[in-house]
């Protein structure tokens, strides 16, 4: 999953990809790197951001996802919370939500409305605070109560993929355990997991870099995301990633059948 940040100011590439020129031939490049999906935001998520109104969201991402669905065969995840925000998105031509709240945003119409549609969506752990008991335990408590949120609406188990949210909510040991144990959280939840953790804080606290620094930190967690089995790699930089994933894949199961993994 290649990540499209149609905004000023993401952490690590606000302001580059804004106008639909520039996200188009960002898109295009991402393409011929060996993306299979796209996943466009509106508004930056990183720590101390901005909100902005569901209006001006719409107004950044609906466009481009117009776009882009003209232009390319490449399913679309829209990376909103805000269930305005993904119904604009859906009408424009987005074929995923992927909810950093894992529907608890709201009152319930997110997952109403991702119901409604029959898309698929992907849910984050996310919370308030890091007033942890038992950290682990109580991140898989988290995504119960998030798929308790689903189940209610009606949405499908078979249309949900999960996110331990690396980076949010969670200390620096927080989010070493939680990639510690991401083959835990996807057996014990019983659902297919998807990893963002592509230029975050634990790789800059780990190796002491700026955000534009951290592809090879990056890489090494999209390795250790696949041996533990995460069935989407959400990152900037995609040649790079996909490259290291496929080769990682090659080892782990390819000479069993000769299979071509991408």
């Amino acid at each position: 999953m290649g990540i499209l940040n149609v905004t000023p100011d993401s952490f690590s590439d606000g302001g580059r990809y804004n106008g639909i020129d520039a996200a188009l031939k960002r898109t295009e490049t991402m393409l011929e790197e060996g993306m299979d999906i796209i996943d466009i935001g509106g508004e930056s998520t990183r720590p101390g951001y901005t909100k902005i109104s569901d209006e001006e969201e719409i107004q950044r991402i609906a466009p481009v996802i117009e776009a882009v669905k003209s232009r390319f065969d490449v399913p679309v995840s829209l990376d909103t919370y805000k269930y305005k925000v993904a119904e604009a998105g859906i009408q424009a031509g987005a074929d995923l939500i992927n909810d950093i709240w894992g529907l608890k945003y709201d009152s319930g119409e997110m997952a109403a409305l991702i119901a409604e549609k029959g898309l698929p969506c992907c849910l984050m752990h996310n919370r308030d605070n890091t007033d942890y008991t038992s950290f682990f335990r109580d991140v898989i408590s988290d995504m119960e109560e998030t798929l308790a949120i689903a189940d209610r609406a009606g949405i499908s188990r078979d249309s949900i993929i999960l996110d331990p949210g690396v980076g949010f909510a969670k200390s620096y040991e927080n989010n070493l355990e939680v990639m510690d144990k991401l083959d835990q959280f996807r057996s014990q939840l019983g659902l297919p997991v998807l990893l963002g953790a592509s230029r975050k804080s634990v790789i800059g606290l780990t190796l002491d870099l700026p955000s534009d620094e951290r592809l090879e930190g990056t890489i090494a967690l999209s390795v250790i995301g696949a041996i533990k089995g995460a069935s989407i790699i959400r990152v900037h930089d995609v040649k790079e990633n996909q490259r290291a994933v496929r080769m990682t894949l090659a080892v782990m199961k390819g000479y069993a059948n000769g299979q071509d993994m991408h």
